[in-house]
């Protein structure tokens, strides 16, 4: 539904901010395809100098909705999902995060594709992937290893460990963490801003230029994720995963 998603200018910024707070910003198909249409929308506007993504004060996203993704799990490059994925991994001009609270699965995958990043210090951060039957997704396989090591990404992508809007700073995804969710806001919102008076191609050469050296080789590795991420939200150990998570109870996978 579109209010679950809403767009607003600020100058030659627009600003996408996820408004589901009731289910902690979880992510259905539909929110999807609205934030992939405004992106792609934004890139051709000459007038839209930079995007910021937003859940506001309280929660930045749980992560794709359980029963959304059980009901019609995605499958191929044309599922809603994977259009916002192309859409922010192909946006020209720069990107910004603001991220308060809660930022799971592709809430924080998604801040890897992100110019800018700006994080409370209290937020969660979290890739619990495998514990869900499935695998990393949007690039993570490749670039958390490169950022952080091989021992750091097993951590994150394995074993799913949670870790705080400092330490995301302290690792390199965060640009910094501030001491709350409103001096988040408020300086992601002055970095968005400061675009609006650099020249306009000039920028986005520059971000395409630091891009490049990997950029067709990390598309791939999205693609490869993807196609096996499809195929293991089809997979018995994915359901029972899912399912449990929305019984509220341990999974078994003893008899899988």
């Amino acid at each position: 539904m579109s209010e679950h998603v809403l767009t607003e200018r600020e100058g030659g910024v627009l600003i996408l901010r996820m408004n589901r707070l009731e289910k902690k910003n979880a992510l259905t198909r539909s929110m999807y395809k609205r934030m992939a249409d405004a992106i792609n929308q934004a890139d051709q506007d000459a007038s839209v100098r930079s995007l910021l993504i937003t859940g506001g004060h309280e929660c930045f996203t749980s992560g794709n909705d359980v029963a959304d993704f059980l009901q019609a799990p995605p499958s191929g490059l044309n599922s809603e999902v994977f259009m916002f994925m192309q859409a922010l991994f192909d946006f020209s001009k720069p990107a910004i995060a603001a991220v308060c609270g809660p930022a799971v699965g592709i809430g924080t995958t998604l801040l890897l594709h992100c110019d800018l990043v700006y994080v409370s210090r209290d937020a969660t951060l979290k890739m619990p992937f495998v514990s869900l039957g499935l695998c990393p997704e949007y690039g993570s396989s490749m670039i958390l290893p490169r950022l952080l090591g091989q021992a750091k990404a097993t951590e994150l992508l394995l074993l799913g460990s949670a870790f705080s809007g400092e330490q995301a700073a302290a690792w390199g995804i965060a640009n910094q963490a501030l001491h709350d969710s409103a001096a988040t806001l408020a300086k992601a919102h002055d970095m968005a801003q400061r675009f609006g008076s650099l020249p306009p191609t000039a920028l986005v050469d520059s971000k395409r230029l630091m891009r490049a050296p990997d950029r067709e080789q990390l598309r791939q590795i999205i693609i490869e994720e993807g196609e096996l991420f499809s195929q293991r939200l089809h997979s018995p150990e994915a359901r029972e995963a899912m399912t449990a998570f929305m019984q509220r109870r341990k999974p078994d996978f003893s008899n899988l």
